[in-house]
């Protein structure tokens, strides 16, 4: 099943205990087109940090709700590595994140998430001891290839001819995370009409310009369906290739 990241903005968020938060944004991989992380916006609980969950922690991603529960407690979370609000993650954090919550981390391998192609469920316990690295990949800085999707609705959509509208949702794959669609509005090129992208179509995104560039044609894109999204989405929607 795929679900619209748009519908999933303020989505609150629970584990069995209690409500933590509601859903703020979405790291993905700009590399291989997959969400990392939910940002959670935890309100005055964990006020000034950023709380960042992995889809490991994610037990109903697949299922229609207001509520997305986390097989996690509220004091796991409290106590899980802090990155402040509207710094960049490094994978430094990452390394000491995944550490803390036992995950095979998804940089390590040749698979979308590491030596799989789904996030894993993770084991019945917290690895007591965040061990110091021993010559695992590891970089300090930060990770140029994790970007907000909030950040890049909005962004022009720029075809071999010239721009033809903007990003306006992305379609994500219930079960992989993969991002499988992005929804682009024509804007008034064709009254607002609006399609489906493939991933496989970008070459490259300007994030100093703002810009998705694609390898498609702007006569190809106007020609394409109209998209609607239904309820729920299901990955046999109808797609521009």
């Amino acid at each position: 099943m795929l679900r619209s990241i748009k519908q999933l903005y303020g989505h609150s968020l629970g584990t069995a205990e209690c409500e933590i938060g509601t859903v703020e944004d979405f790291y993905f991989d700009d590399q291989h087109w997959v969400v990392r992380y939910v940002v959670a916006d935890t309100g005055a609980w964990l006020r000034g940090r950023s709380v960042l969950l992995s889809p490991h922690a994610f037990t109903n991603f697949d299922r229609d709700g207001d509520s997305l529960l986390v097989n996690l407690t509220r004091l796991q979370i409290e106590n899980s590595p802090a990155i402040e609000k509207h710094k960049p993650v490094s994978r430094q954090f990452e390394e000491e994140y995944y550490r803390y919550y036992g995950w095979p981390s998804y940089w390590a391998g040749g698979g979308m998430w590491g030596t799989g192609g789904f996030p894993m469920l993770p084991p019945p316990h917290l690895v007591p001891i965040i061990e110091e690295n021993q010559g695992g990949r590891s970089a300090g800085g930060d990770d140029p290839h994790l970007r907000s999707t909030k950040a890049l609705s909005g962004y022009h959509i720029e075809t071999p001819e010239g721009a033809i509208g903007h990003v306006s949702d992305f379609m994500i794959d219930a079960k992989s995370w993969a991002i499988r669609h992005l929804v682009v509005e024509t804007g008034h090129w064709f009254a607002g009409k609006e399609i489906i992208l493939s991933p496989s179509h970008v070459e490259r995104i300007s994030y100093d310009e703002s810009k998705v560039f694609v390898n498609v044609t702007k006569e190809s894109i106007l020609e394409a369906p109209e998209y609607h999204m239904p309820q729920p989405v299901h990955h046999d929607t109808r797609n521009f290739n």
